[in-house]
């Protein structure tokens, strides 16, 4: 029982912290387009892009290693987890400063090649310093995390953007121009001032509530490390992956016939506003994403098929129920929503991608059960082939169809990627796969509820796209359609035989 409490207890805090960062992300990007244009903001992207490749190069995927690793170890009967954790940093400090040294030397082609502005060499020489202590943040989030102590790693998050934005904040309104060179010097400062005082914060947190372990770990480094890059390998490849599908993008709109400067504003408002709308329902599955890991890697650990079949059963369930109801408001709200975000381009979009959201919100849980089960390889090969259709896809049709070839390859690589993703889980788990009740169900239910929504705003006159117009259509909604399912029985945190099965074995 006090498993449960402490999930879901964690799971509310990592939920409001998430929604914090999620919203003032977005407003941040919002108001980043508002005042350097929107082709600013796909010069940030292409950054962010670049940066995000270069870190997960040079921190080993930490996050997700230590925290597997680490949680592993605790589920042993002799275990020392800070050994396993400065296993992690020795790890990271080895390929971050490997990675610096090849930064510093070929920033010059970096920035002509990458970004086809040879000014950008000086900004690029930066990044080492958002590296090395990314790498060590990470590292210490991980720890946390496995340690179930998921609002420390999160607060680390929370400072560390709080930083972030205060920097990019007071250089953008201090800018003098929208150069490439100025806004990629923007983009890296904020993210050096982050990641440091997050280093910092996490470092003190860890001396003072750090406690000695008596066991010896059970990995070496070497052991470590042979663990680690396989989970490493399969993160460079999506960044890889990813990086080469942002930057074939804005390429393969000035092919439809748009300018550069309209390629990069499209882009932008795709990856600042779109994307972020598209994601910002799923902050309770991000929260839940990292104790997913913990947990299915401690019942892995243990061989407790039965904890993993409930798991899998239950998660996937509630995902798919909330995934609907929020693909279902984005489709009805995604025009006005845009609006409100300062971009109508960008409300036609969100309804036009929005019926995939269920399969985008699925590779969340997916991938963490995954993960956590340690199915690196079948994680990796599946991301090689999901982004290979998703980058085919934009070199055929976004020449042709400008936006709608980019929704098609959102389509087509989410569509195949994650049934491939939940074969693989039903084969691994031996959970029961029910569509009718699983997939069914809920779009007929988020129909349903809809027009009964509809009906009773048009009655009390409370209709309309006004911001708590939409706020009360869709708590009516939202009530109306998960009381369906609370009625049902669906939405409660564990089964019962599982809980019985805690009681007993505290007895």
């Amino acid at each position: 029982m006090f498993i449960k409490s402490k999930i879901m207890r964690d799971t509310a805090l990592l939920t409001i912290m998430q929604l914090f960062l999620d919203s003032s992300a977005l407003l941040l990007n919002v108001f980043i387009t508002r005042q350097l244009g929107s082709s600013a903001m796909g010069i940030l992207t292409l950054t962010g892009s670049f940066l995000n490749l270069a870190g997960i190069i040079s921190n080993g995927s930490a996050f997700l290693c230590t925290s597997r690793l680490i949680s592993e170890e605790l589920g042993k009967p002799s275990s020392n987890p800070d050994q396993v954790l400065f296993h992690g940093i020795k790890l990271c400090m080895i390929l971050s400063l490997t990675v610096s040294a090849i930064i510093i030397t070929f920033a010059q082609p970096f920035s002509s090649s990458f970004f086809n502005d040879p000014g950008m060499a000086r900004d690029i020489r930066l990044m080492p310093a958002a590296l090395i202590s990314g790498a060590i943040a990470c590292c210490f989030k991980g720890y946390f995390n496995a340690c179930r102590h998921s609002s420390i790693a999160a607060s680390g998050d929370v400072l560390e953007f709080i930083v972030k934005s205060a920097v990019i904040v007071m250089l953008t309104l201090t800018a003098s121009s929208a150069s490439e060179s100025t806004v990629c010097g923007i983009m890296i400062s904020g993210i050096i001032a982050g990641n440091i005082f997050s280093m910092v914060y996490l470092l003190a947190v860890y001396s003072r509530l750090r406690v000695h372990s008596s066991g010896r770990s059970t990995l070496t480094f070497r052991k470590y490390t042979s663990y680690a890059f396989p989970i490493m390998g399969g993160a460079i490849l999506t960044s890889v992956l990813s990086s080469t599908n942002d930057a074939l993008i804005p390429f393969c709109l000035r092919q439809y016939g748009d300018s550069s400067a309209d390629a990069l504003s499209m882009f932008g408002i795709f990856e600042a506003i779109v994307i972020p709308t598209l994601f910002f329902p799923s902050v309770v599955l991000c929260s839940m994403s990292g104790m997913i890991v913990s947990e299915s890697a401690r019942a892995s650990a243990a061989g407790n098929r039965e904890r993993i079949r409930s798991l899998a059963s239950r998660l996937t369930e509630w995902t798919m129920i909330y995934a609907v109801f929020a693909a279902a408001v984005l489709m009805r709200f995604g025009v006005p929503i845009g609006r409100l975000l300062g971009s109508s381009d960008a409300g036609h979009m969100i309804r036009v991608i929005a019926p995939v959201v269920p399969f985008i919100y699925m590779e969340i849980i997916l991938e963490a059960m995954i993960k956590g089960m340690g199915m690196q390889a079948f994680s990796s090969l599946n991301y090689l082939a999901e982004y290979a259709i998703r980058i085919s896809v934009v070199l055929v049709f976004v020449p042709l169809t400008g936006f709608y070839g980019i929704a098609a390859s959102y389509y087509a690589s989410n569509v195949i990627g994650n049934c491939s993703r939940f074969i693989k889980l039903l084969k691994a788990s031996d959970m029961k796969f029910r569509p009718l009740r699983t997939i069914a169900v809920p779009i007929f239910y988020a129909a349903l509820t809809m027009s009964a929504a509809e009906l009773l705003t048009r009655i009390t006159g409370t209709g309309g796209e006004s911001v708590p117009a939409m706020i009360f259509f869709t708590a009516i909604w939202g009530a109306v359609y998960f009381t369906f399912f609370g009625l049902m029985g669906k939405i409660k945190p564990f089964d019962i035989k599982y809980k019985l099965k805690i009681v007993q074995n505290q007895q």
